[in-house]
């Protein structure tokens, strides 16, 4: 045990006193503003060490989130060379509710071998049902109607709300498009990656239990990037946080690379 506590005195002693305080910092939600080159991605990495070796917290107990690919590929690759042995579970929004919904999705009615349908997908869709319900490609861009619906299911607007909430002829054709659109992706099997959230979303709604499996599990919760998050992503992450509340969030206020998906600082 000497060598781990060794470890993580190096670890701290590489870091500067302001770095130093966002590491320690484990008990209780802890907002960390952060700008480029200020080493936000040292600091979650060797946090998640700091978890394992200091305060001896079971990889499986620690669940961190980023908002790219790569970044989840990065932080792994950087936690592998400071942590030995089990690794916590990383990646996306959308990998990590993948996860939960092949897990147990079929609790909604989502088979376990779904498909995911990617843009060009759901645009073949879109325009399939543009074509049998006889709606002009001409007044109304395929991609415009699947960006509405895309937004409204990060809003957590389901097919069947939003015609209550649709005003003016554009809106009122999102509405009928929505509703054939989705009862599609049911049909075959398949979710898109907005359904990857709103559907998790819809299962720990729908069953306290099993969203309570997944708060024992995550008792500790890191998410890089919080400024990009939408309010569907908001939602899962206050809906996982819940019971622990030792949540880290690291975010940049000013800049905002996704902000068409509907990310929102003021979460």
């Amino acid at each position: 045990m000497i060598r781990l506590y060794s470890m993580t005195s190096k670890l701290l002693n590489e870091l500067n006193p302001d770095q130093q305080k966002a590491i320690i910092a484990i008990d209780g939600p802890v907002l960390i503003l952060a700008g480029a080159g200020s080493g936000k991605t040292r600091v979650l990495t060797y946090k998640v060490a700091y978890l394992i070796f200091e305060k001896h917290i079971d990889p499986t107990n620690i669940l961190m989130v980023t908002f790219t690919n790569k970044a989840a590929g990065e932080m792994k690759e950087r936690i592998k060379k400071l942590v030995p042995g089990d690794m916590p579970l990383m990646g996306t929004f959308h990998s990590i509710c993948a996860k939960i919904l092949r897990s147990d999705g079929r609790h909604i009615n989502i088979p376990i071998n779904f498909t995911i349908y990617d843009e060009q997908d759901q645009l073949d869709v879109i325009k399939d049902i543009m074509k049998e319900a006889d709606i002009s490609t001409k007044d109304f861009k395929p991609h415009a109607l699947l960006t509405t619906i895309s937004e409204a299911k990060n809003e957590l607007i389901g097919p069947l709300e939003y015609p209550q909430l649709a005003r003016g002829h554009f809106q009122e054709t999102v509405a009928r498009v929505y509703l054939l659109y989705q009862k599609k992706l049911i049909e075959s099997s398949a979710l898109d990656f907005d359904d990857l959230l709103s559907k998790t979303v819809e299962l720990f709604t729908k069953h306290p239990d099993i969203l309570g499996k997944y708060q024992e599990q995550f008792q500790y919760i890191l998410v890089d990037e919080y400024q990009d998050t939408n309010h569907a992503q908001y939602v899962l992450t206050t809906m996982l946080s819940k019971r622990h509340r030792n949540i880290t969030v690291v975010g940049d206020a000013s800049q905002s690379i996704y902000r068409f998906r509907g990310a929102d600082f003021r979460n």
